[in-house]
């Protein structure tokens, strides 16, 4: 006889894909500078630009705002190297992605810098930390680096990590009470990477073990981490 399985269960074998909609970004003092400057666009300070904050802290979200808007394309940082660059400042625009010391392309990114000035197009960097940070060999890459305008993104208040709790419970058809993400809030690191990770661990584990997502459940799997 076969078991029966409930609709949730065949939602959790699936991949939740988050929303990178405008619509869906939800802003607090965190990140309103960053917001401001995506919908300022293209009345910008410079037109190579970076967002720099940990991770989770909303840079991927922003950048694909502002990639719909601009008509930008998105690389990835590591890719440089195999990247056809005039190709890439077709319409003007670029998104460059997690910005890392690691496996950097030192001559492509250069090259990158070089040309978005000769085309006046406008780039914008994602990062952990600010460009002009980077330990680079090529002395004239520094100095570009140094010179990129940099818009930080701190960790949620306790207003928005909520907020995003609570989306975050929506998008996977959680109803999650006000004492469950007041312990969220409380009991997980101040981020939105932390907060993912809590609302994708309650609802698998509620499945697991047939439980209902709420705060006894929260206290048991987090209880573990606060001793």
């Amino acid at each position: 006889m076969t078991a029966s399985v409930s609709p949730r269960q065949l939602l959790l074998a699936l991949d939740h894909a988050e929303s990178f909609a405008r619509e869906d970004f939800l802003s607090g003092p965190s990140n309103a500078a960053a917001l401001t400057l995506i919908e300022r666009w293209p009345d910008w300070p410079d037109r190579v630009m970076a967002l720099v904050g940990p991770e989770g802290s909303g840079k991927s979200h922003l950048a694909s705002i502002w990639a719909a808007a601009a008509g930008a394309r998105t690389i990835a940082a590591r890719s440089l190297t195999r990247i056809d660059l005039p190709a890439a400042f077709a319409t003007g625009a670029l998104v460059v992605e997690d910005l890392e010391p690691a496996d950097l392309d030192e001559p492509t990114l250069f090259h990158l810098l070089n040309l978005a000035r000769e085309e006046k197009a406008y780039v914008l960097i994602t990062a952990r930390v600010a460009p002009g940070a980077l330990a680079v060999d090529i002395r004239d890459l520094a100095s570009r680096l140094r010179a990129v305008p940099v818009v930080t993104l701190s960790p949620p208040d306790d207003a928005l990590l909520r907020a995003v709790i609570v989306k975050l419970g929506a998008d996977r058809q959680l109803a999650l009470d006000g004492a469950l993400v007041g312990y969220l809030a409380n009991h997980i690191e101040r981020s939105f990477a932390a907060a993912r990770t809590a609302v994708l661990r309650l609802d698998e584990e509620s499945l697991r073990l047939r439980r209902p997502v709420t705060k006894s459940l929260a206290a048991d799997l987090f209880r573990s981490a606060d001793a």
